[in-house]
């Protein structure tokens, strides 16, 4: 028979059935209506929104290079971003001359960055509608718009040696217009109300992992498949 050693063996099958069993219940819509795995991914963005609130910082680093005028050239991927791009940033103040799937850009940067990170927090806040309705289109594209050209425009200032500038664009990027768009409609929880939650899920995460494992060595244990130290040979 494979089965070497019964009782760990059984133990071995406890824990695995068990396991399974709790698996089975994770992806059961039992959580609010949503299984265990969305119910949790929905819990940690709802917290980590609530840490991730950056917009006021970042407009204090953009009020440092307010009334700094830059001209430069920027090229989209499709003439169809370059348009999207360019009514964007019409709107936003800055002048814009196309061509084609180029843009030769003029501004004030602290104005231009005033813009975004006035839609960064719109969409922060779950107003999206206010964003939709200054460019006439979806709320989530005009984002997507504003991380696609500011990203080019980061890129120019860097080659142009304008390294305060492009460092304030970066900022804008990653802690306004990043965050406003992946939080969009997500709602804002603080860590410090959801301390038991978050422990009681790490320690089940903790517990759950071991859970498996147990199962495994108990099981091998059972087949007569262990790790034992070997035998050190004395010389003669």
């Amino acid at each position: 028979m494979l089965i070497k050693n019964k009782k760990p063996f059984a133990l071995g099958i406890v824990f695995a059935i068990s396991f399974l069993s709790v698996l089975a219940l994770i992806f059961s819509p039992l959580f609010r209506g949503k299984n265990g795995l969305q119910f949790a991914d929905n819990s940690f963005n709802r917290l980590s929104k609530g840490s991730s609130y950056f917009i006021p910082k970042v407009a204090r680093l953009v009020d440092k290079v307010a009334g700094r005028h830059f001209s430069l050239k920027i090229t989209l991927d499709k003439s169809e971003d370059a348009e999207a791009a360019a009514k964007l940033l019409t709107t936003a103040g800055a002048k814009v001359e196309p061509k084609d799937s180029e843009l030769l850009i003029e501004a004030d940067i602290g104005l231009l960055l005033q813009s975004a990170l006035r839609d960064s927090d719109a969409m922060f806040k779950n107003e999206g509608k206010a964003v939709s309705a200054r460019y006439g289109c979806d709320e989530k594209t005009a984002m997507k718009t504003w991380w696609t050209a500011l990203s080019k425009i980061e890129k120019r200032l860097k080659k142009k040696k304008s390294v305060e500038e492009a460092k304030v664009v970066s900022e804008v990027i990653k802690k306004a217009v990043e965050p406003g768009y992946n939080f969009y409609m997500v709602d804002s929880e603080q860590v410090a109300d959801h301390v038991g939650m978050m422990s009681g899920l790490l320690a089940f995460y903790v517990v759950y992992t071991m859970w498996w494992g147990y199962a495994i060595f108990h099981l091998f244990n059972g087949l007569g498949l262990s790790m034992k130290k070997a035998k050190v040979k004395k010389e003669t």
